[in-house]
């Protein structure tokens, strides 16, 4: 009998842990034996008078949908007001099927923009839609567009694209400014990391003043810190202010994995703000120049200079009128003469080619600048005149 009793165990293990009261008792006795209880108690026992029916029970408390916090209410209306303003971005690659021998256009990337205008202009990054054959553009309503390249500027990380959707599905953000920040106000990114469209991350401005690289190896200065969460995917979406406002397009993130790690960066829109017009007029982007070009090579500092080397002039530029040598190599010799090497431009140091890309970028076209050079070991200051670099 004792066999018996140890097989059926682990057939009644489970309906008895789901058993209360007597009736655990009752049926354990049951099934294995043991005296029954005495006066096993199944009913309340009857009384002489009637007894009062128990009063229902207290519902828990409803919590209304309207008790938030008045930052909440505030995130929640950032939202609200700013996601129809972005989108959805796919570059396509153009491939050749190999069965029907036709070109077709696949997936090549995603990544998130923003509506400049009611005109169709979107605003992206420009590492979002760099190596592509072509974009669409996806909206709020999940409607579909294809898009054309405006114009891209990639010393800033910026590109603008143009779809044909009707003014009533195109939402512009309210542009603000990136001049009066403050570390530790709060920022909201919208975007769509990982493929996922229309995520918001929340954080604040962790410094200011920061300096990253672009594709083209310029340097992008004023760029935003923020650990808002910003991932593989939220490129090119928008980094808001308080009030809803465009301060900032979101870049990149310093992270040895690819992922968030509390450190992100966006464009200053002082930055966008300027060259977004320029794009849509004419689809480059004016910059002052000297009229030279440089030693990308870092010929200079391989030689233990400091300053910028001056390897080629423009004819017609304001370098050339100023009489700025380049550098040449002897055609008897073989021996390379070194042209000049620029050290300060209007008082502000030039310690290599980073330092004059970041002086240039204050200034505009037609400015004078008191250009100041080493030239057979002397040093000797020139007035030149700015002209346009497109691109």
């Amino acid at each position: 009998m004792a066999s018996a009793r140890k097989a059926l165990w682990p057939a009644v293990v489970i309906p008895l842990s789901m058993i209360l009261g007597a009736g655990l008792v009752i049926l354990a006795n049951h099934l294995f034996g043991g005296p029954e209880p005495e006066t096993p108690v199944l009913m309340p026992q009857a009384t002489d008078s009637p007894v009062a029916p128990e009063e229902p029970a207290e519902p828990p408390p409803v919590t209304a949908r309207g008790d938030l916090s008045d930052s909440e209410e505030t995130t929640i209306e950032i939202y609200r007001n700013a996601s129809d303003s972005v989108v959805f971005i796919t570059k396509l690659s153009v491939q050749m099927d190999p069965f029907r021998r036709n070109a077709m256009a696949i997936p090549a990337g995603t990544g998130s923009g923003f509506v400049w205008d009611d005109q169709g202009h979107i605003v992206t990054n420009f590492h979002v839609v760099a190596g592509g054959q072509g974009a669409h553009v996806t909206l709020h309503d999940q409607s579909v567009w294809p898009a054309q390249l405006v114009g891209t500027y990639p010393d800033k990380d910026i590109a603008v694209l143009k779809i044909d959707a009707p003014a009533e599905a195109l939402s512009p953000l309210p542009v603000g400014s990136s001049a009066n920040l403050q570390v530790g106000q709060h920022v909201f990114a919208i975007g769509n990391p990982f493929g996922l469209d229309q995520t918001l991350s929340t954080g604040v401005i962790s410094g200011l003043g920061r300096e990253i690289m672009s594709l083209s190896r310029r340097p992008i200065q004023g760029v935003i810190q923020t650990d808002a969460a910003i991932n593989p995917g939220n490129s090119g979406g928008p980094l808001l202010d308080s009030a809803g406002r465009l301060i900032g397009m979101n870049t990149a993130i310093y992270s040895p994995s690819g992922a968030s790690a509390g450190v992100g960066f966006a464009v200053p829109v002082a930055a966008i703000a300027r060259a977004v017009p320029q794009l849509i007029n004419s689809g480059q982007v004016e910059r002052a120049g000297l009229g030279i070009r440089i030693d990308e090579g870092q010929l200079a500092s391989r030689l233990g200079l400091r300053g910028a080397l001056v390897i080629g002039v423009v004819p017609g530029s304001g370098a050339a009128e100023a009489g700025l040598r380049p550098t040449v190599r002897d055609r008897r010799t073989g021996r390379i003469i070194l042209g000049d090497l620029i050290v300060a431009i209007d008082g502000e140091a030039v310690a290599d080619v980073l330092d004059l890309y970041r002086v240039l970028d204050g200034l505009e076209v037609g400015h004078d600048a008191r250009v100041t050079v080493t030239r057979d070991g002397s040093q000797r200051t020139v007035q030149v005149r700015l002209t346009p670099l497109q691109g």
